[in-house]
Order: structure tokens, then sequence, then C-alpha cells
């Protein structure tokens, strides 16, 4: 249990340091952010908006609890970092303007399973009775 702990929030740790470093550029508006979201088509109003969300789901994802809030950021980040993905691959950017975006799926997705292991290992083992919710009532 104790290993599991370890890569989890080596796993969390990373792609939080990740998102958040993402996320500073658009809260900021940065030139360079700004020149992407124009490339991409999107008006630059949204950057603050995307940097503050990334945000939020990073703390939601590191306050310990909260088993529904961390499934919704989860959800959240890996909305945000594919339709970067989608946006890049539909401009025709080159893979360096789309690798992050897959490097950032891989670290949230990776977080999410060493997460949902953690809780595993933290609520034992389920026992299949062969009863199905319907049969139970």
């Amino acid at each position: 249990m104790k290993n599991s702990k370890i890569v989890c929030w080596t796993v969390t740790g990373l792609m939080a340091a990740f998102m958040l470093f993402a996320s500073v550029p658009d809260l900021l508006r940065i030139p360079q952010a700004v020149a992407i979201f124009g490339h991409l088509g999107y008006p630059v109003f949204l950057l603050p908006f995307l940097g503050t969300a990334k945000t939020l789901g990073v703390i939601a994802v590191l306050v310990p609890g909260l088993r529904v809030l961390k499934e919704w950021a989860f959800a959240g980040l890996v909305f945000d970092l594919t339709g970067a993905l989608y946006s890049h691959v539909s401009v025709g950017d080159p893979a360096g303007g789309w690798m992050p975006s897959v490097i950032g799926l891989v670290l949230v997705g990776g977080s999410y399973v060493a997460w949902r292991a953690q809780l595993a290992a933290e609520d034992g083992p389920v026992i299949n009775t062969g009863r199905t919710a319907a049969a139970a009532h």
C-alpha cells in the first residue's frame, strides 16, 4: 500500500506541476499564449477562463477526499487537453505543437489510474456476491 501511495503522489505531483505550468500563461495572458490562441482561432477572452479552470482542477485533484469532485476535475482536465490536441491537429500544427497535449493526457491519465488504484487499496477487495442491484431489493 505504501508503494501505491508513492506512485500516486509522484505521478499526481508531475501532473499538477505540468498543468499549473500550462495555466500560468493563460491566466497572465502572456503574448505567446495570445499568439497560440489566435493561431488556433480562439478569442483571447477564453484564456483566463481556461487558466482558472485548469488551476481549480489541479487544486481539486490535490485536496484529499472529495471523490466526486476529483472525478469531475480529472474529466475537466481531460476535456481541456483533448480540446487542445484536437485544435492543434486541426490547424495542421507539427508534433511540437500538439505533443504537450499528449504528454498532459498521459500524466492526467496516469494520475487518475494511480488514484483509483490507491482508492482500491484503501477500500480493500470488493466481494462479488453474484447478486445484482435489482435482485438485492
